[in-house]
């Protein structure tokens, strides 16, 4: 990561600057850190102006893939922030496991009640997410849970949507500026499909196989013993030339029927059917 002779210009110089003067005045923040485009910025802001009263906290769960845990621990280390890792059996919670429409609620419920106890731990009163502009036009019932426990969204605040902040991103050398967008594993399955460490398992496997034939922006959403693939349409002309290989390594993956949506990928295609909150 550039730490020096940055030089922040333009509509996005702006709403770093004052990112930054914002995180100064807090004097300490504690973020939800998953190791996405979005919280990893925020985590290398709230280093650059706290330094030590700075602290990453990713909440492992059997939601988060294993690849995402293992990146979020490499960032951090490679940011310089102190970090947590705090792990809680979300599926112990019926609320969650049974994948209800307000689960993700729920799920941020516990994890940000988690995190501020971290941070109250550690003497720091501010709690941020990651959330962007962007993040406004999807069904996220996780904000209720977040403006309930009093979290901050200083992305959201200061107007920063994906494309600023991969640009920004891009600028102090984050690895994650191309990094595609990412989300929980429980987001593969249809609300009222329970959650099963069978089922998030196998869509694990069945991800990183096509991540392993050069797949980036992708999709398995599980329907029943169906997988259903989604990848970005630029992709989409490679599956029929592999269609042998993907249907082996998926199968091996624990898919018995393997499907391709045409219409490619889409962020919270399974939303579709929901209200918005």
């Amino acid at each position: 990561m550039k730490t020096k002779n940055i030089v922040w210009r333009g509509a996005v110089g702006k709403k770093v600057l004052a990112l930054m003067d914002w995180l100064r005045v807090q004097g300490g923040v504690a973020i939800g850190f998953s190791g996405g485009v979005d919280s990893t910025f925020l985590v290398a802001m709230a280093q650059l102006a706290l330094g030590k009263k700075a602290l990453a906290v990713t909440i492992d769960t059997p939601l988060l893939a294993r690849a995402e845990l293992r990146a979020a621990r490499a960032l951090a280390r490679q940011i310089g922030i102190r970090h947590r890792i705090e792990r809680i059996n979300v599926l112990a919670e019926q609320q969650i496991a049974a994948n209800p429409p307000d689960r993700c609620y729920h799920c941020k419920k516990i994890d940000f009640t988690r995190i501020r106890e971290v941070a109250q731990a550690a003497g720091i009163a501010s709690i941020c997410d990651g959330s962007n502009v962007d993040d406004l036009g999807d069904y996220r019932p996780g904000r209720r849970a977040t403006q309930e426990l009093g979290v901050h969204s200083p992305l959201k605040q200061f107007g920063f949507t994906k494309a600023d902040l991969r640009a920004a991103s891009r600028q102090i050398g984050l690895p994650t500026a191309e990094k595609p967008a990412m989300a929980c594993l429980a987001s593969r399955f249809p609300c009222g499909t329970p959650l099963t460490p069978r089922g998030l398992a196998t869509v694990e496997r069945a991800e990183q196989a096509l991540r392993a034939l050069g797949f980036r922006q992708l999709r398995v959403r599980l329907h029943g013993d169906v997988g259903r693939i989604e990848l970005a349409p630029a992709e989409l002309g490679r599956v029929l030339r592999r269609r042998k290989k993907i249907l082996d390594l998926l199968r091996a993956a624990g898919l018995r029927h393997v499907a391709l949506d045409l219409a490619g990928y889409r962020m919270g295609s399974l939303n579709a059917a929901l209200p918005p909150g």
